[in-house]
């Protein structure tokens, strides 16, 4: 998944590169490049990043459950100590 995700990117990056540079040439197809870069990134890379990322997590050691406000009481309790 990393190695798809690294990828991604830099075709994502050339393409707008390119977009900049054929925008003083051709405009309309610099702004496609660009726009469409952008949108790739927003809408396909993005999503594919954060789920790379959030995989192996359990999302209840992120909630303020009871439990977990007293773990955080009694970790500062310890610290303070």
């Amino acid at each position: 998944m990393r190695t798809v995700l690294i990828i991604l990117f830099l075709l994502i990056v050339g393409t707008a590169i390119f977009g900049f540079y054929i925008r003083a040439e051709d405009y309309s197809t610099g702004e496609l490049c660009i726009g469409a870069s952008i949108a790739v990134l927003f809408f396909v890379w993005m999503p594919l990043f954060i789920y790379h990322r959030w995989r192996k997590r359990n999302f209840k050691d992120y909630m303020l459950t009871k439990e977990n406000l007293d773990k955080m009481r009694n970790h500062n309790k310890e610290k303070d100590l």
